[in-house]
């Protein structure tokens, strides 16, 4: 049973991919976290013997503080940012209980570089109407939640990435790694690729799938979503604008995929009977 000061991982993991989930901040020791280089979803690396000068950086969210197996290093952390005044909690049993769980983990290798102030940066065409919304959605609520995406001509995507140390994705050239693979658009890749392959997250991939490659009997609600995004595309001059509502609009749908499918709504009848 979780303390007052910890969370379990079953807890825990179903509030990754919401947009109130708690910052994960990961305080393994480096041989700790070599001995299994992957982070619980959404999580972020801090040293933890220097957390007296990085608690500052936590203070506008509740945090759940990660080490190995949920002792001392994070509860120090832990205990730490609350006298920082920041509500906090470790994670029980730490990242060994997480992975015991079988509950999804990013390998770090996978996780691009990060920019001087800790986000990963991403580049892609702009315009974006369904794959270049579900991928930042994606990256934002199980990757780096302070990920910097910038929406730049189809011609300088590359340019910008190499000059702003981005990373391009969505874009149709055989050397760019995140992009589509045969019949799968840049979501289904992403979803694999971070090892993100919960059966959820496969539905929505399913459904973004059949909206962006023009295959709207792939799932019931692609042509639902096809219209929501060509919608917003209309509704939004600027493309971070268009990002944010999307933001919504993804939300909505993978917390249906995960915890509403099987629900119905009909119309109450309030005839008499007989009529």
């Amino acid at each position: 049973m979780s303390s007052l000061s910890s969370i379990s991982p079953m807890k825990l993991a179903r509030l990754i991919g919401r947009p109130d989930c708690p910052v994960l901040i990961d305080v393994q020791t480096d041989d700790d976290f070599a001995a299994d280089p992957r982070l619980i979803p959404g999580a972020v690396r801090r040293p933890f013997a220097t957390v007296s000068e990085w608690a500052a950086e936590f203070t506008a969210r509740p945090v759940v503080v990660i080490c190995q197996k949920g002792l001392k290093i994070s509860a120090g952390v832990a205990a730490w940012l609350r006298h920082s005044g920041i509500a906090a909690e470790s994670l029980e049993g730490g990242a060994l209980a997480w992975a015991g769980e079988g509950l999804p983990m990013i390998p770090a290798a996978k996780v691009p570089p990060r920019d001087e102030c800790g986000r990963t940066v991403w580049v892609t065409r702009a315009r974006p109407k369904i794959d270049r919304i579900a991928c930042p959605w994606l990256i934002r609520r199980f990757v780096d939640p302070a990920a910097v995406f910038l929406f730049v001509p189809p011609s300088d995507v590359v340019g910008v990435a190499e000059r702003f140390n981005a990373t391009p994705f969505d874009i149709d050239r055989p050397d760019i790694f995140w992009s589509h693979r045969g019949d799968r658009c840049t979501f289904d890749v992403m979803v694999e690729e971070f090892c993100l392959a919960t059966e959820p997250l496969l539905h929505l991939a399913t459904i973004v799938r059949g909206a962006d490659t023009a295959r709207l009997g792939l799932a019931p609600e692609a042509p639902g979503l096809l219209a929501a995004s060509l919608g917003l595309s209309r509704m939004y001059a600027d493309d971070l604008d268009q990002l944010e509502a999307g933001m919504i609009l993804y939300d909505a749908f993978y917390r249906w995929c995960r915890d509403a499918t099987d629900e119905t709504h009909n119309w109450p009848s309030t005839k008499p009977a007989g009529h």
